[in-house]
């Protein structure tokens, strides 16, 4: 029976777990947003590639994060660009036309308002354009080494499927697991669970045989795995 916020009535070993997905997954290669961040955990750098990462795959991420960042190093340099610039320059992440509009945006109000700083509150992250919790979180994590709990759809799918919540959104999945998450565990669930999701515990046909934490997981909503 599920609690308040979504969270599952069981004893949740996670320093065990955490351990063993580390050791795990030391090998694979990690999200986008972090690469960059580990090559420069500039707020700005972190912030952009975040927007630019929604609903884009890591190595195109990568790619036009370089390419912006070769000629937009500040908010400065992004807000003197031109939409059609930056569209040119991230072209092809998802939503690019979108997300060039936005990137400009909040270089504008970086440098009006917060003196072309990225602020470090999830209150002010939050009013910038095209800038969503997931968003908000990740920049505190990796700009600020601030402890939040991004959570994106594998966090979220897997989080339900091991049986640690029952929620169906993420925004319910994030305070959920604040009820019952170690915050010293708060920053690297998702580095954690990103690689997981995308190595081992897959959306479709998960390869359970090869999971390290099986024998704690119910499988919730596996109708399929390998």
């Amino acid at each position: 029976m599920a609690l308040e916020k979504g969270r599952v009535k069981k004893s949740i070993h996670w320093d065990i777990i955490i351990q063993t997905l580390r050791k795990v997954l030391n090998n694979k290669t990690v999200p986008s947003v972090s690469r960059v961040a580990y090559d420069n955990p500039d707020p700005f750098r972190v912030l952009v590639s975040t927007v630019l990462s929604l609903r884009t795959k890591d190595d195109v991420t990568l790619k036009a994060s370089a390419r912006l960042f070769n000629e937009a190093p500040t908010p400065e340099h992004l807000a003197q660009l031109t939409e059609e610039k930056i569209q040119s320059l991230i072209y092809p992440v998802g939503f690019y036309k979108n997300k060039a509009g936005h990137l400009k945006k909040i270089a504008r109000i970086l440098i009006e308002q917060y003196n072309s700083k990225v602020p470090d509150s999830p209150e002010a992250l939050l009013g910038l354009p095209g800038v969503g919790r997931k968003t908000a979180n990740l920049v505190l994590n990796l700009g600020f080494n601030i402890p939040a709990i991004c959570v994106d759809t594998h966090v979220h799918r897997i989080s339900n499927r091991c049986g640690w919540v029952r929620t169906k959104t993420p925004e319910q999945t994030e305070f959920a697991l604040m009820d019952i998450l170690p915050e010293q565990y708060w920053i690297p669930i998702n580095e954690l669970l990103v690689k997981f999701g995308q190595n081992i515990c897959t959306p479709v046909s998960p390869w359970c045989s090869r999971c390290p934490i099986m024998s704690d997981c119910p499988r919730e909503g596996v109708d399929r795995s390998r």
